[in-house]
């Protein structure tokens, strides 16, 4: 009997040792761990579109016809489902390790939430949304992969780029109070950019909702013109590029130094963004190009959040911008 009794408790013992091991193993402050971390949250984040892309392109919307399951009677891919079933299943597959990454992202902030209040944020958001994603995509298959549902996809997937991106860039800089390191003038230049790259990002979705490629032979367009939408969709990414040719100068010339390597990083994506578009244009819209470009959107939403948050630096640190009388709190 005593036996009986000793042996629950004994278990009890270990898992409670176990979890004060697991516990003290978690990071007190930002390591190398939390870097790792962020830069894979970031990486699967843009990944996932990748996949996505090749589940529209390949014509697999609908290789997995149900959610959650991928049949009626299986969670899995079967061998009569072929490849449209394996890549459909395959893209499923990868929300899981999303959220892997980003359950540990937040286990990492979890001991230091109190002072890095902002990393605790950035981390939760993930964990959440990665789930909101799976229910949007059950959403999407349901609806016969309406395009305006499936565009709405593709929001939330460059949405949580952005903030994996703002991770990535908060576990360097700290959480300190920052200055603006910029004049008004280029500081009100490049929000004007990061509008004009959301509005080229929103155009291009409607576009792609109007071309050919709707994941399934029998899915429906968006009913609008893709020749007109295609014209549409150069201005403001047109638009987008003079004004982030304008912040390259400036930041040599003011100069403002935390701008000019993300400036440079924004205007050399935002060059071949466009030169995707207009070859996939010229050629027809072959799969391959047009998932390069869904790709090259996040990249360029990413490389555009990050010459935001280079607006201002830490308090702590010297600004270089000129003059220093004309720094104000972020």
């Amino acid at each position: 009997m005593n036996n009986t009794a000793e042996a629950p408790r004994g278990l009890r013992t270990r898992i409670v040792e176990a979890f004060r091991r697991f516990w003290a193993w978690l990071p007190t402050d930002v390591d190398r761990r939390v870097r790792v971390v962020a830069w894979l949250n970031l990486a699967a984040q843009t990944v996932l579109v990748g996949t996505g892309g090749a589940v529209r392109l390949t014509g697999s919307g609908l290789g997995c016809p149900t959610w959650p399951k991928c049949t009626d009677e299986s969670f899995i891919s079967t061998p009569e489902m072929g490849i449209h079933g394996v890549i459909e299943f395959g893209n499923r597959t990868l929300f899981f390790v999303l959220q892997i990454i980003a359950i540990f992202a937040l286990l990492f902030v979890l001991r230091y939430r109190a002072k890095r209040r902002d990393l605790f944020v950035l981390t939760v958001i993930p964990a959440c949304s990665v789930l909101l994603q799976a229910v949007v995509g059950g959403i999407t298959v349901w609806s016969g992969l309406n395009p305006y549902v499936v565009g709405f996809h593709f929001v939330i997937s460059v949405a949580l780029v952005v903030f994996a991106s703002v991770l990535v860039f908060r576990v360097y800089s700290g959480n300190g109070p920052r200055l603006r390191t910029a004049p008004v003038w280029l500081a009100a230049t490049t929000h004007a950019a990061s509008f004009f790259v959301a509005v080229t990002i929103v155009v291009g979705i409607l576009t792609t909702g109007s071309g050919p490629h709707a994941g399934d032979e029998g899915a429906a367009r968006n009913g609008l013109d893709p020749e007109i939408l295609q014209h549409v969709h150069s201005w403001p990414a047109y638009i987008t590029l003079a004004l982030t040719g304008l912040i390259v100068a400036a930041a040599w010339l003011v100069p403002v130094k935390r701008l000019q390597l993300p400036a440079l990083g924004l205007l050399a994506v935002e060059g071949l963004q466009i030169v995707v578009g207009v070859a996939q244009a010229r050629l027809g819209l072959p799969p391959v190009l047009v998932g390069l470009h869904m790709v090259l959107a996040c990249v360029l939403a990413a490389a555009m959040t990050v010459v935001v948050l280079n607006l201002t630096s830490p308090a702590a640190v010297p600004v270089d911008a000129e003059p220093v009388e004309a720094l104000q709190p972020s």
